[in-house]
């Protein structure tokens, strides 16, 4: 499937049923625009992100379309007068052995192996799919200060042997890592992560032909350090993420395009015009969409509207890199 380069994200929103249905018909709108990526997570709107795309995925072929979720924050259920957050986590996760206290950081945030399979199987139920294309451990930098780097590998290499199990059996076709902080900082500054490190702990679970195939990061006009820092190093040589994801083979999803909307009221005026478009947030998907090295820049769509004004920018060849680097003088 040739993916396409922009994806519908649907992290933000009430947890409503109206929003729900207009997350619906968004995804409904995107793909027949074109667009065939759509992430989303566990825990997004308290798992009626996931509901929803399932619903707009009824009657699509499954060929039509690339799904990506993420798990690792616990996705706590709507209020209900009657079970408190504790009671709820001791009946659902506690009680019946899949996860304990001691295993929770910052009390929100797990990964053991057996977490991840149970939150794999109700993200399966919830978007009414046998096997999803990609399943991300979601932000796995949480853990890092906690557990100190050597612990904090180990636990990504148990995650990640569960992850080829669940490649064996037929659950998902890849997995990757969808991060905030951990690409984009350095060496040595806290929460950040070493790509060289998680591909070492992906040939230890799978071999050469493992299946730790995305990275998942932050990049937009106020956060290019996706494209611009030098925060890995590969074999002895600081490399910026795209570059380092590419030289790796791996794929890239990119994560807060227009920023939720923030990084609009901060472009010049002119600026979309300029690049031949006709609203900022076009122009912010442009930016993002041109970086080389991204596969899909990610951008929330809740609703139809967004998705056909952000749709109508994949139609257009994407910046040249002399137009690219202008934009940093």
């Amino acid at each position: 499937m040739d993916l396409s380069s922009l994806g519908l994200g649907t992290y933000l929103g009430p947890a409503s049923d109206a929003a729900d249905a207009a997350y619906a018909e968004a995804a409904r709108t995107f793909h027949a625009a074109g667009g065939n990526v759509f992430d989303t997570a566990a825990n997004y709107r308290g798992g009626r992100s996931e509901r929803a795309l399932g619903a707009a995925f009824k009657g699509l072929p499954r060929e039509d379309f690339f799904v990506s979720t993420k798990a690792g924050y616990i996705p706590m259920p709507e209020a209900d007068p009657e079970e408190g957050p504790r009671a709820w986590f001791h009946r659902v996760l506690e009680g019946p052995g899949i996860l304990s206290v001691d295993d929770l950081v910052d009390g929100c945030h797990a990964m053991t192996p057996g977490y991840l399979a149970h939150q794999l199987d109700i993200s399966r139920g919830a978007l009414g799919l046998d096997t999803l294309d990609l399943f991300h451990l979601h932000n796995p930098e949480q853990q890092l200060s906690h557990l100190g780097p050597e612990a904090f590998y180990a636990m990504i290499g148990r995650a990640f042997d569960a992850c080829e199990g669940f490649v064996a059996s037929g659950k998902i076709r890849a997995y990757g890592v969808a991060t905030w902080n951990g690409f984009r900082v350095p060496p040595g500054q806290e929460g950040h992560l070493s790509l060289a490190r998680l591909l070492d702990a992906a040939r230890l679970s799978g071999g050469r032909d493992h299946h730790f195939r995305w990275i998942q990061l932050p990049l937009n006009l106020a956060m290019p350090e996706a494209h611009l820092a030098p925060t890995q190093m590969m074999d002895g040589t600081a490399m910026t993420p795209l570059a380092a994801a590419q030289a790796s083979g791996l794929s890239v999803q990119t994560s807060a395009s227009i920023m939720q909307a923030r990084i609009l009221r901060q472009l010049p005026e002119g600026f979309a015009e300029a690049l031949g478009l006709q609203t900022p947030a076009q122009a912010a998907l442009q930016f993002t969409r041109s970086c080389p090295g991204v596969t899909t820049a990610l951008c929330g769509m809740g609703k139809a509207a967004h998705a056909i004004e952000n749709a109508a920018v994949m139609a257009l060849p994407k910046l040249d890199p002399v137009a690219l680097e202008s934009l940093f003088g």
